[in-house]
């Protein structure tokens, strides 16, 4: 008697239609997730080149600005005259103390440089409003002009973006890229770019910019309520403001 068609273990018992299914989507799925990792690493690629190229161009483009300044330095002076030097476009603002018993309006214009806490630090363009305002709040913050490597070793150590209100850290370029990269900054390097240049976009990536939460200064502070001319801490101490920043970063 010849066995039934439908007994166990029979080569002929078919697979369900669901189980075939399921595979080839599983295939489909494992296709389309190999495909991905490979155009992603081949964009990745493309972004570090690309980030690179960019940051090497800025090196050139900062020491060109750099001699230019040295050689106009040396013909004042072999001219026996005095060089006046090109007036500042960026300051670093720290706030210092905190605001009790201090006025609505001096609060009001501490939110607007977004210092909320004390010892949140931002970047300000300098023009006549900007300037206006760090005069209002002068007791209550320490700023001046922050130098290339301040500005660069902020925002690679302490730098962290506002993405969808939420405060992400700059751990990558494609971050970078995705938030910023219809201003053409791509790269933490065009954020440093931007920032230290007062580019065309600076408004945009300096919005991007997280306020700086920096620690209390190594050695701490002098006198907080006299202004620096004085001794104290508070107000423009223009370019020493890099010491200030390095032992607060």
């Amino acid at each position: 008697m010849s066995a039934s068609c439908g007994a166990p273990g029979s080569s002929s018992a078919s697979i369900p239609e669901a189980v075939l299914k399921q595979r080839r989507i599983s295939k489909e799925q494992r296709a389309a997730k190999a495909k991905a990792v490979a155009e992603r690493k081949v964009a990745n690629k493309k972004r570090h080149a690309e980030a690179f190229k960019r940051a090497e161009k800025y090196v050139k483009e900062y020491r060109s600005r750099e001699r230019s300044l040295i050689a106009l330095r040396r013909v004042a002076k072999s001219a026996g005259n005095y060089f006046v030097e090109p007036e500042a476009k960026l300051a670093f603002v720290i706030r210092i103390r905190g605001t009790q018993g201090v006025d609505p309006k001096t609060k009001k214009v501490l939110q607007l440089l977004r210092l909320r806490q004390i010892h949140n630090g931002v970047f300000v363009k300098l023009n006549r409003a900007s300037e206006q305002m760090l005069r209002l709040v002068t007791p209550y913050v320490a700023y001046g002009y922050p130098s290339l490597k301040n500005v660069r070793e902020l925002i690679y150590k302490r730098g962290y973006g506002k993405i969808n209100g939420q405060r992400i850290q700059l751990s990558s370029n494609e971050l970078i890229e995705e938030q910023l990269g219809k201003y053409n900054v791509i790269c933490i390097e065009d954020i440093v770019h931007e920032i230290y240049t007062v580019g065309p976009n600076f408004k945009q990536v300096n919005n991007f910019l997280w306020p700086f939460k920096l620690s209390s200064p190594k050695g701490g502070f002098s006198t907080k309520v006299l202004h620096y001319i004085e001794g104290g801490d508070a107000g423009n101490r223009e370019n020493q403001i890099s010491k200030l920043i390095s032992r607060m970063n």
